[in-house]
């Protein structure tokens, strides 16, 4: 009689080099925000960002089991889910560089990065701004009888905006494939879910529009990604959307300008002892999927990768000031 299999969902469904990959991709999101922090610091991004440091399990988890094909949309604090869908960091910073080898041209900047040969139709400045996007994502694929699935991440913020529910019904009534995943990082700006939302879990508002819902922690990996697989098989197989609500905290403020007034420094420090990337990387390296040297490597080839990343960004060209309308509206 063969023993149960007891090890987290992740070890026993995904092969271990695609453990191996989704942890350097990690380290990928910390050191490219890092790097665009860093950058940020020395003058060379202009603006503001929104950084998702602490949440990088969310992003790459959510994105294990799609292609190319299926679809994200993103929001504000969207660079992990850019680099989880396969976007190259040399064309992200580049973007944020506002250099003509950007993914936009160097038009978007640090909330508009979009690819779309690896189906990430956008981030969006615009909070909930990605959920009606992704629904209509979604009613493309079924009206062209594609087993394509769509993404939608969205913030705790958005699940009070009037998108959210609307973009639920309709899902629901069409019985659309798509996936509404909610990074709960408890705060939407400086005002926490607790103010904010008369429910105790997002995931519950799911039973108003017949769909599952459930919340997962969400600076585990394989919770994640359990969650997402189920959303993932039932939206494939026609039976329409799902919601996943993902716990997690960002370590940094809202953007740039955030002074933390609102959380106190024991939260933040607590939180951080809840390391997605180190949880996932002790677990792997727990059940044999790496040794430690193993691990070390994987976070210095990103570490190189954003290096080299930053130094194309600095060499690329400006966009020039004739051409300034240029890929601002589509072009015939």
């Amino acid at each position: 009689m063969n023993k149960p299999d007891n090890r987290p969902f992740a070890l026993r469904h995904y092969t271990p080099e695609r453990l191996r990959e989704a942890l350097k991709r990690m380290y990928l999101i910390r050191r490219f925000e890092e790097g665009a922090e860093d950058s940020y610091t020395r003058g060379l991004i202009h603006g503001t960002m929104h950084l998702s440091i602490g949440q990088e399990a969310s992003a790459m988890a959510t994105c294990m089991e799609l292609t190319d094909a299926d679809k994200i949309t993103s929001t504000h604090r969207g660079h992990g889910h850019c680099i989880a869908k396969g976007a190259d960091v040399g064309r992200m910073f580049a973007e944020f560089f506002g250099k003509e080898t950007g993914y936009c041209h160097g038009r978007g900047g640090s909330m508009h990065i979009a690819d779309v040969k690896t189906g990430n139709l956008g981030a969006n400045g615009i909070v909930g701004g990605g959920l009606p996007i992704a629904v209509g994502a979604a009613l493309s694929a079924k009206r062209l009888g594609r087993p394509d699935v769509t993404v939608c991440f969205f913030g705790d913020g958005a699940n009070n905006e009037g998108a959210f529910h609307e973009a639920l019904n309709m899902a629901s009534v069409w019985k659309l494939p798509v996936i509404f995943v909610c990074e709960n990082n408890g705060y939407g700006m400086s005002t926490s879910v607790e103010r904010s939302t008369a429910v105790r879990n997002i995931s519950d508002r799911a039973a108003a529009y017949s769909m599952p819902g459930v919340t997962v922690d969400g600076n585990d990996f394989s919770a994640v990604a359990e969650a997402v697989h189920h959303a993932i098989a039932r939206a494939r197989a026609g039976d329409g959307p799902s919601l996943v609500e993902n716990l997690t905290y960002r370590w940094r403020g809202h953007s740039k300008s955030d002074r933390n007034r609102y959380r106190s420094k024991d939260e933040i420090e607590d939180w951080m002892t809840r390391d997605p990337i180190a949880r996932f990387r002790a677990e792997l390296i727990a059940h044999g999927v790496l040794d430690e040297a193993g691990a070390d490597a994987l976070r210095r080839a990103a570490e190189t990768e954003v290096a080299a990343g930053i130094d194309f960004a600095g060499a690329s060209p400006a966009p020039l000031v004739s051409e300034v309308t240029r890929h601002v509206h589509a072009e015939a």
